[in-house]
C-alpha cells in the first residue's frame, strides 16, 4: 500500500473485512469484529477450537443491528471501554460519570425506532439533530479522535528490546503458556513492516509482563 494509505490504517481495515466475510451467523460475525487473535487456538497452549460463535451468546432482538448494539451493551462496554475508564481514573484519585450510562437514558435509547439511532448510514442519528440546536456543526461533523498511542512504532522503536526478550521464543516454550511460532511470525513480520500487528502483540505482552512481575508471589 502507499504510505499515506497505510497510514491510515487501510491495510489493516481490509484484513479485517475479509476476515468478517467469512462468518457464518450474526455471533460468528460479532466475534470476528471484537477478536484480537482471529484463532486464539493456535496461539495458547492447550485451548481448543471454539465452535463458530459459540464464545457469543448474543441477545436476540429480531434485528441485526439491534443484536450487534445489544452485544456490545453487555459485553464491550462494561468489560472494556468502561473497565479501563475507571481503572484510569480511579489510578488518579478521579470519580469518573458516565450521563449516557443514566439508566433512563438508556431505557429512553432503547425504545427508539432504530431509524433515530442509524439514518442513512449516519450513527446516532437523533442525538447529532440535537447538538446541532447548541453545538456549531463543525465540533459534531469531524473525525473520530480516541485516546490511542502509537504502539506500532514503538514496538519497533523504544519498546523493541523489552520486546524482544518477552517474546524469546525459549521463554515462551519453557514458560507453556503460548506457541513460539506463531507469536514469532507476527513479530517478524511487525518488526519488517509488512503488518501492524501491535494489538496481537500487546495482548501477549502483557500477559508476559504480568508473568514476569508476579513469578514467585503464588
Amino acid at each position: 500500500l502507499p504510505a499515506r494509505l497505510a497510514s491510515a490504517g487501510i491495510g489493516d481495515k481490509l484484513h479485517k473485512g475479509a476476515t468478517v466475510m467469512t462468518a457464518g451467523s450474526t455471533a460468528d460475525l460479532y466475534g470476528k469484529l471484537v477478536s484480537i487473535w482471529q484463532h486464539p487456538e493456535r496461539v495458547i497452549e492447550g485451548l481448543t477450537p471454539p465452535a463458530p460463535g459459540a464464545a457469543w451468546s448474543l441477545p436476540e432482538t429480531g434485528h441485526f443491528v439491534q443484536d450487534m448494539m445489544a452485544s456490545d451493551l453487555v459485553t464491550y462496554l462494561p468489560d472494556d471501554i468502561l473497565c479501563k475508564v475507571d481503572r484510569a481514573a480511579m489510578g488518579v484519585s478521579l470519580e469518573t460519570r458516565v450521563p449516557f450510562l443514566d439508566h433512563r437514558v438508556v431505557e429512553f435509547a432503547w425504545r427508539l425506532p432504530l431509524a433515530y439511532k442509524l439514518q442513512d448510514g449516519v450513527g446516532k442519528w437523533l442525538l447529532r439533530q440535537v447538538l446541532d440546536r447548541y453545538v456549531p456543526r463543525s465540533l459534531i461533523e469531524r473525525p473520530k479522535m480516541g485516546f490511542g498511542v502509537p504502539l506500532d512504532s514503538w514496538l519497533r522503536g523504544p519498546l523493541r528490546d523489552w520486546a524482544e526478550s518477552l517474546l524469546d521464543p525459549a521463554r515462551l516454550r519453557q514458560e507453556g503458556f503460548f506457541r513460539a511460532e506463531p507469536v514469532r511470525e507476527r513479530w517478524q513480520a511487525h518488526l519488517s513492516g509488512r503488518v501492524n500487528a501491535q494489538h496481537e502483540l500487546w495482548c501477549v505482552l502483557m500477559f508476559q509482563a504480568w508473568l514476569e512481575n508476579n513469578k514467585g508471589t503464588s
